[in-house]
This record gives C-alpha cells, structure tokens and sequence, in this order.
C-alpha cells in the first residue's frame, strides 16, 4: 500500500544520511520528492535518477539552508517544477561539538543558523502556498539531544531543542487550516558517518539502547511517512522520539 501517492514533498538536506532514507522511502510510497543538498551535486543527482525510476517525478535543488532568500527561492522553484506541495521535512542539519569552555562563537552561531534558523526559513516560505491549499504536513527534525541534552553539544542541543517550541507553536497558528505541525526525534541513528567511528565504541551505545542496536534512516523515513499520510490527520504539535527506547 503506498501512503503518499500523489503527494509532494520536500526534504532538506535529502543527499546522504537520514535525508536520503526518507527521499528513498517516501518514493516509494508514491510520493513526488524535491530534495536539497548542499555540495554534492553529481550525488545528489544520482539519488534523483535513481528514485525516479520509480515512477515518481524527483528533483535536486542546491539550497543554503541557513539561507532567508534561498529558502524563498526553493520553494518558488518547487511549486513551479511540481504545481504543489504537501509535505516538508526540515532535516539539513550539522554538529560542531566541544564542550562550552571550548565552543567558539562562531561553531555556536553556524549550528543554530543551520539547524535552527532553517526551520524558520522553509516553514515562512511554504506557509503561503499551504495557506492557499489549506492543507500541508511539515515535520521537524529534532533529536533526543534536543529533548534531554548532551554534554560537548550545547550549540546542537539548544538548536534541536529550540525546534521543539517552534513546532508547537506553528501548530498552534496554522491549525485552523488544517496544516499540521510535528516533530521527531531520532536517537542513535547509524549512517556513513557514524561508520567512521570506532566500532568499540558504537556497540557500547548499542547496548545502552533498550532495543539493543542503532536506527536506521528508514525508522526515521517511516515515522516521517506516517506523519506526511493522512493516517496522522488528527496529529499536531507532537514530537515523536525515535530512539529504540533511549528516552524510557
């Protein structure tokens, strides 16, 4: 059963990682994606090319996130490549971790412009055509950092956890014309970045996990289905950890 067919939606930072799993998933779902990435063209291309093999249309956009004006500009572009948009899931993110004494201003102010200030570029721009359609799903990616902290991510924290007051508050606001509003909070997502670490020590955080293993990008892209479906119709303003059990 697909559960967005003839849905669009846009993920940020759709070319590696989390995002990547959900342009995948949601594809296959029936769901026309637009997805940005950052750097990468020639990859983010290949995923395109890949997932509209499966019979959906699929585009790449290069898009600064942190960005007020490209936000506008992507979502200009979007409506005209796609006509619509049903769904947008703010997932570009980044981490420069240290402990406070050490932070930078700089590391501090670039995690919640990327992470943070994000989310308010994407939601500002697409409220208008989500406004004229009086229905839309956006979804925020917080993390479990965001609900409980993290010692040496106070800027990473902070960002996700700021995330959280912004979701409720956009559902408060817009749910009078049935545009929802929610949020998720992955745990211990095993990616390619988390490959590069020290195998010792991923497994010590796997057994921490009451699930005894790491997610996948593809538990996160399920939850994200189910939020971006009609299923979740009398969802909003909730955050959803997807975490293996970390915050039980």
């Amino acid at each position: 059963m697909k559960l967005l067919e003839g849905k669009t939606a846009i993920i940020t930072g759709g070319s590696r990682g989390i995002g990547k799993g959900i342009v995948e998933v949601f594809a296959s779902h029936g769901a026309n994606v637009a997805f940005t990435y950052s750097s990468s063209a020639e990859a983010a291309n290949a995923i395109a090319e890949v997932v509209s093999k499966m019979g959906v249309q699929a585009k790449a956009y290069q898009s600064n996130a942190a960005s007020f004006e490209d936000a506008q500009t992507l979502i200009k572009n979007v409506m005209a490549d796609f006509g619509a948009i049903d769904v947008v899931i703010n997932n570009a993110g980044i981490t420069k971790d240290n402990l406070l004494m050490r932070m930078s201003e700089e590391d501090f102010d670039q995690v919640m412009e990327v992470n943070m200030k994000s989310v308010f570029n994407m939601t500002k721009a697409v409220m208008r055509p989500m406004l004229k359609q009086r229905k839309g799903s956006i979804i925020n990616m917080s993390s479990v950092v965001g609900v409980k902290g993290n010692a040496g991510q106070t800027n990473y924290a902070a960002s996700k956890a700021g995330i959280l007051g912004f979701t409720k508050s956009v559902a408060l606001e817009l749910g009078s014309r049935d545009i929802r509003c929610n949020a998720i909070a992955p745990g211990f997502i095993e990616t390619e970045m988390t490959g590069k670490l020290d195998e010792a020590t991923v497994q010590s955080w796997r057994d921490a996990i009451p699930l005894k293993r790491g997610g996948s990008p593809e538990d996160i892209a399920n939850a994200c289905v189910f939020l971006a479906s009609d299923l979740s119709s009398y969802i909003t303003g909730q955050v959803l950890n997807v975490d293996g059990g970390m915050l039980t």
